[in-house]
């Protein structure tokens, strides 16, 4: 884990200030960006209020305020006579934690495959545009994948992710590392919404789960955001009969 003695920051070239924006969003996208690209991982120490002040030459008061924001939305967490650290990847104000699936079933001491039946770029439709809110025609990222648990599907994930906040998505290999876990990478999770209903499966997602149509399924809608964007609409169909959804305060 990193100190803030070891954060590595250069304090002679200051961050040339812009009309673009007010500069505490502008140092709240600096501290977004820097996340994403890695430089500061899950647990890492960002850079004090006083050395953030002095490479934008602002007051402590103006970091103070996106550093705060970002604590609010869960980016970042203080630790009193500690410092302030890249939170967890998760948001802990839903009752459903954002978490790997495959990190769920190991949790359970079984073992996690996946079968990729699709990821490609597609142009977004008027709907799909709508729920990102961007333009008709914006380039999105399709997946579709089947998670089983000890050989048996119990999670067909069908993704839309926006190409503006993960260039890189059609390049991962999904047989290694699941989209969950590149994105929790890749693109700092700032938000979510989502719902759940039981439904009957359409015919393909029944036959990728090995059950009938007339099986109902347990269906996850969840809607992700990051850097102030939505970074990704997911469907998750798990089979009523062998999946429930858990959850504590």
């Amino acid at each position: 884990m990193a100190t803030r003695e070891t954060t590595n920051i250069n304090l002679v070239n200051r961050v040339a200030p812009t009309e673009a924006a007010p500069i505490y969003q502008r140092i709240k996208d600096y501290l977004l960006r820097e996340i994403q690209s890695g430089t500061w991982k899950e647990g890492d120490a960002i850079p004090s209020e006083a050395m953030l002040a002095e490479q934008f030459g602002v007051s402590r008061m103006t970091v103070n305020r996106a550093v705060r924001e970002l604590t609010t939305e869960q980016i970042l967490t203080r630790i009193q006579g500690s410092g302030t650290y890249v939170a967890q990847h998760k948001y802990q104000a839903t009752l459903v934690e954002i978490k790997s699936i495959a990190e769920e079933i190991r949790s359970r001491g079984h073992a996690h495959r996946s079968e990729l039946h699709e990821l490609k770029a597609i142009g977004a439709s008027q709907a799909m545009a709508l729920q990102f809110q961007v333009k008709t025609g914006h380039a999105l990222f399709h997946s579709v994948i089947v998670h089983f648990e000890n050989d048996i599907a119990i999670q067909v994930e069908d993704r839309w992710v926006n190409s503006e906040l993960v260039p890189d998505y059609l390049g991962q290999n999904f047989s290694v590392v699941t989209p969950n876990e590149y994105l929790m990478a890749v693109a700092p999770l700032q938000g979510v919404d989502y719902s759940i209903e039981a439904i009957l499966p359409p015919r393909p997602i029944a036959e990728m789960l090995h059950i009938s149509s007339k099986d109902a399924c347990l269906v996850l809608h969840r809607k992700t955001l990051s850097q102030g964007k939505i970074a990704t609409v997911v469907t998750m169909w798990h089979p009523g009969q062998r999946y429930q959804f858990t959850g504590s305060f």
